[in-house]
């Protein structure tokens, strides 16, 4: 005679139960754990920028401005160091403090030196740009009134590192 409590005792174990047992489970957690691990970091990784090109790396100081004379124009000057990998280009400055600001370079023609509206700067990966009054500048058209150690706010335009805020400090015109 059997009674029905015995019924379940001939009845085979679930499949899960007999891989578990087995340690079937516990092999196969371990390389797909690691499988899942490394896709979220590399998910991270690449959602974070960090991922393809080097980061551009643009650092701008040496902020200087000369304070306006009698005149209708007055430059600003700085110093942009490229760290990053690749190339970039200076495409424009703005100030909200100042208005119209141009990208500009000295000439001389017939014995005359003038300031010229330039194209586009490149800044070389690695490289350096150091603004002057001979060379490239930042020419500021009919600036306000400003005083001496008053600071300046502008907006440097690169064409892959984007914005780079810096502030300029106004100086006497003369050598930097």
């Amino acid at each position: 005679m059997t009674s029905a409590s015995a019924a379940p005792a001939d009845r085979p174990a679930p499949l899960w139960r007999r891989l578990a047992a087995s340690g079937a489970v516990r092999s196969a957690l371990i390389p797909t754990g690691t499988c899942a691990a490394v896709l979220l970091l590399l998910t991270a990784y690449t959602a974070t920028g960090a991922a393809g090109d080097p980061p551009q790396k643009i650092s701008v100081s040496d902020g200087r401005i000369f304070q306006p004379a009698d005149s209708a124009n007055t430059a600003a000057f700085f110093y942009i160091r490229n760290t990053g990998g690749d190339k970039d280009t200076l495409e424009s400055v703005s100030s909200l403090d100042l208005g119209v600001t141009v990208l500009a370079r000295t000439v001389s023609e017939n014995g005359e030196s003038r300031t010229k509206s330039i194209d586009p700067v490149t800044v070389p990966a690695g490289g350096s740009l150091r603004m002057d009054p001979s060379t490239i500048k930042v020419t500021v058209l009919d600036p306000p009134s400003l005083e001496l150690g008053e600071k300046v706010r502008f907006d440097l335009w690169f064409q892959n590192s984007g914005r780079v805020r810096v502030t300029a400090v106004t100086v006497s015109p003369g050598p930097l």
